[in-house]
């Protein structure tokens, strides 16, 4: 692992992944981007995490974007298809995960706090995609469609500038904002509550999100019935009701 990021097991199936860069605003340096690679990767590979939290150290930044003057003296122009390590994108996941911003989420700090499927953020973190700044581009900015309305959208991409906390969870970015202190308590306490609930159905659901967005809803119910078949034919399927008849926790074995 890098030392520009850490990879922690936390307790009943957490992994945090934190950016440990704060002297640089945690930006998507080579170091960083490479440690986010191998941690990605840890926690896809590792049976005993089920929900992974991505957070930067420090008060200031979550991350602050792209190493622009690396950038300028390779003289980049259209990055590689693989020159950021992104959640489901060019990493490929099957299990939950939450950013936890605690400060700046600025171009690229945006982009990986959006790739991860659910965010919380501290009443002082704050938004921007900011590419326009800088004659830069947000391609993959264009999920963003499918999570907040296309006017708010539109007026991000073109202005560039931040939004607070407060507007991010008003419009539907954020899912919770809370004190600078309780961020990564919240956070831990969000992805507890997806631990509650069986591993087959967490994942037949998120799926299911994933494909309504992606799909129309003909096609989408189609592909979610059968993303939900190995569910339905699991041990837990029968545990989960014999569970609730019997008025005691289940007891999930994911399979």
């Amino acid at each position: 692992m890098s030392e520009a990021v850490t990879f922690q097991r936390h307790n009943n199936g957490i992994a945090i992944i934190t950016i440990d860069r704060p002297e640089s605003r945690n930006c998507l340096s080579k170091e960083v981007r490479d440690g986010l690679r191998q941690a990605w990767q840890q926690f896809e590979n590792d049976d005993e995490v089920r929900v992974g939290i991505l957070t930067g150290s420090g008060t200031k930044a979550f991350c602050a974007g792209g190493d622009l003057k690396a950038m300028v003296e390779s003289g980049m122009k259209v990055p590689p298809r693989d020159f950021f390590p992104l959640p489901y994108d060019t990493i490929e996941l099957t299990k939950p995960t939450i950013a936890a911003v605690n400060g700046v989420a600025f171009a690229g700090g945006w982009m990986i706090a959006q790739a991860c499927d659910l965010c919380v953020a501290s009443n002082t973190a704050k938004f921007a995609v900011t590419e326009v700044k800088v004659g830069r581009s947000s391609p993959w900015a264009s999920p963003l469609i499918h999570m907040i309305p296309q006017r708010i959208m539109m007026e991000i991409l073109l202005t560039g500038k931040p939004i607070t906390a407060a507007r991010a969870y008003e419009i539907g970015l954020v899912n919770r904002i809370c004190e600078p202190k309780d961020l990564l308590d919240t956070a831990i306490s969000l992805a507890e509550e997806i631990l509650e609930g069986a591993p087959l159905s967490v994942a037949a659901a998120r799926e299911t999100v994933m494909l309504a967005t992606e799909m129309g809803r003909s096609a989408a119910l189609q592909a979610a019935r059968h993303a939900s078949v190995e569910c339905y034919n699991s041990e837990d399927a029968q545990e989960g009701p014999r569970a609730f008849s019997e008025k005691r926790k289940p007891n999930w074995q994911g399979k």
